[in-house]
């Protein structure tokens, strides 16, 4: 028979040329008799032989090929476990390395400066995988952020504010102001590759700002401004809210400067915006408005803001879905 190279074969019909070898010596044919009927050597033979005495039939199943899975890696599972938590816990800058993100190069940076290791750029990209680590867009955090602030929001002030809400029945709002420009644009278009899609746009910037009030039970109350948000406007836009109360209301802003007039609110910490649930809003309402055809003026820009924020006001469920998001959870 034509000798036949058992690596070339899939892993089933290995199995069975085994079986068949083991079936013939059982018959009492010699490794030169087996080796002549199945194409294979009398030392292939010799070997399958082998295994099956001391394996039995365990030994005739294909084993994996190749190296086993820790095999030859350069970093230690220790060393693995402190490149991981220098990831999750720094950015690349706060361990004095030139880059914003934890790139393949950063991270193979990081290696070399903690371990002395020095690792190809793939072995990192594969070790990233294996440790089910992914690529993805960075939220953005003020670098003025005071983290010690934002704990203290946490477990001592809002805590305050939602005490004295249920002493006096009320219900606890979150403001915040947001601006839209008729020329921006957001989302994918399809395209040939190689030909960018061109979108025309209004040369004349028009924009407008919006203020904003939301509660985690789903009311909404909003104000469009022409220009840019001032004390005035905000002023009007609380006088609004009070006589729209049917209960007592306590706001929440952030700490721009035109929220410090003489009215009676409470601060979020300095540079925290994503601890306020209206940013969910913010970002619902561009997404919607920015995909629509664009703008030419802004009274079209106007039209279509007041549409979404109408459609917003009538589905309560959709302004409480901005509560679901893990950094304003405990607002929910």
């Amino acid at each position: 028979m034509k000798h036949v190279d058992m690596r070339k074969l899939p892993a089933a019909a290995q199995e069975e040329r085994r079986r068949q070898v083991i079936g013939l010596r059982q018959c009492g044919l010699t490794d030169r008799a087996i080796a002549a009927q199945v194409g294979l050597s009398p030392t292939g033979v010799f070997d399958i032989c082998r295994r099956f005495a001391t394996e039995g039939a365990p030994g005739l199943v294909s084993k994996p090929r190749g190296r086993k899975p820790d095999e030859q890696r350069l970093l230690d599972a220790a060393q693995e476990a402190e490149i991981r938590r220098l990831i999750c816990r720094h950015t690349p800058d706060e361990l004095d390395l030139p880059f914003a993100l934890w790139s393949r190069m950063a991270v193979r940076a990081v290696i070399w400066q903690r371990c002395g290791i020095a690792l190809a750029v793939r072995s990192v990209g594969k070790d990233l995988a294996r440790w089910d680590f992914t690529a993805q867009k960075p939220l953005r955090r003020a670098y003025e952020q005071n983290p010690a602030a934002v704990r203290h929001w946490l477990r001592r002030e809002y805590p305050a504010i939602v005490a004295a809400a249920r002493q006096a029945r009320g219900t606890i709002f979150w403001g915040d102001e947001t601006g839209l420009r008729a020329d921006d644009v957001r989302g994918l278009g399809s395209a040939p590759r190689g030909r960018t899609p061109v979108i025309r746009v209004c040369h004349r910037r028009a924009g407008l700002s919006l203020i904003v009030a939301v509660s985690n039970r789903g009311a909404l109350r909003w104000m469009i401004v022409d220009a840019a948000v001032t004390a005035a406007s905000l002023i009007r836009f609380l006088h609004r809210l009070i006589r729209d109360a049917k209960r007592k209301g306590l706001l929440i802003l952030d700490r721009l400067r035109v929220h410090w007039a003489k009215i009676e609110v409470f601060y979020l910490p300095a540079y925290s915006p994503e601890l306020n649930p209206v940013e969910g809003l913010n970002a619902d309402l561009k997404q919607v408005v920015t995909r629509q055809s664009p703008a030419r003026s802004k009274q079209q820009l106007k039209r279509a803001t007041v549409r979404h924020m109408r459609r917003l006001s009538n589905t309560p469920a959709r302004v409480r879905s901005y509560f679901s998001h893990k950094a304003v959870r405990y607002a929910a």
